[in-house]
């Protein structure tokens, strides 16, 4: 039985057509499994605690599970290249910062995946103050007073970062570079190890994320100084800024975003980032972030590309006038 050229191509031809559809079809009904939200922190940290809080509401939104997958290390560059390197289905996303997204490509000399090139950005939804906190047997109140201990024993005092090439490092370096003092940084795998470290006086400082410090501040277990941002905290309106404290031009925070890998079919892309602004800009959500010293925040994809390209060059001057290099 012979079977014509035309019969095999009009097969074909239904198959791409089935294939097709069964695609559309899968997309339409995104999503129908668990979705896995990699968290390229520890435990514990601002990442991981905006992570749940979004999280939660995300699952009860679509009706299923969002499992948050903490993979921290390498100041966040482990985690983010797994998601980078996931299947681009929706069913893997990330929480990227301005640390995996601008800071360690700006500074690691062998990060593998490009932050614009490698993925599909949904939204932002949030954006914290950076928050110098001291050990509270540290005899210094206001920075004006941290800075004059520093220069009294230049080398002897400590701070903690999240870990090398985060923006808790970047933050303290700015300060270092702005006050002209010389504290020596000690790298944790994460803003909640660096606070347990400064709570239990290894090291003296840490100006870190306000979600994973603000409760120990307000607990009395670290003494707030100043907030890295233009503007006070509403969480913490008392304490002053840097920019306040002596150096107008101080200004670092740190924003925190969805992103899918590169390839992610468009009608998930909208789904996600129809989801998530909603999420953000509730009512309900208010209280929780502003809880945790988060301000909630939204943009489009296209902001978001232009957030990381402009932050990008900020952060490498930076950089390279700290003249912070990894050894």
């Amino acid at each position: 039985m012979k079977t014509s050229f035309r019969a095999v191509s009009l097969a074909c031809a239904g198959l791409a057509l089935g294939a097709a559809a069964g695609t559309a079809a899968a997309q339409a009904n995104y999503p129908a499994r668990p979705v896995r939200l990699i968290v390229a922190f520890v435990p514990g940290g601002s990442t991981d605690i905006i992570a749940r809080l979004v999280g939660q509401k995300l699952a009860e939104r679509v009706g299923q599970q969002i499992v948050v997958d903490n993979r921290g290390g390498a100041g966040g560059t482990i985690g983010t290249d797994m998601a980078a390197r996931s299947t681009p289905d929706g069913y893997t996303l990330t929480l990227g910062t301005t640390s995996t997204h601008v800071i360690a490509p700006a500074i690691f000399p062998n990060v593998k995946y490009d932050p614009v090139k490698d993925f599909d950005p949904v939204t932002l939804v949030a954006s914290t103050p950076y928050l110098l906190v001291l050990h509270p047997g540290v005899k210094a109140k206001t920075l004006k007073d941290f800075i004059a201990l520093a220069k009294a024993q230049p080398g002897k005092m400590n701070y903690a970062s999240a870990g090398t090439g985060t923006t808790t490092q970047i933050a303290m370096e700015m300060l270092k570079l702005a006050a002209g003092i010389d504290v020596v940084h000690v790298p944790y795998g994460g803003n909640g190890p660096a606070g347990v470290a400064t709570m239990g006086g290894q090291v003296q400082a840490l100006f870190g994320s306000m979600p994973a410090v603000l409760p120990h501040a307000k607990a009395g277990r670290l003494h707030p100084v100043v907030v890295g941002t233009a503007r006070r905290s509403s969480a913490l309106p008392g304490v002053p800024t840097v920019a306040e404290s002596g150096f107008p031009d101080f200004e670092v925070s740190l924003w925190l975003g969805f992103f899918a890998p590169k390839g992610t079919p468009a009608p998930v892309l909208k789904r996600l980032y129809t989801e998530l602004v909603a999420i953000v800009q509730s009512p309900e959500m208010k209280g929780p972030f502003q809880a945790n010293g988060a301000d909630p925040v939204t943009a489009t994809p296209a902001e978001l590309t232009k957030l990381m390209t402009v932050e990008l060059a900020k952060y490498r001057k930076v950089i390279k006038a700290a003249g912070i290099t990894l050894k």
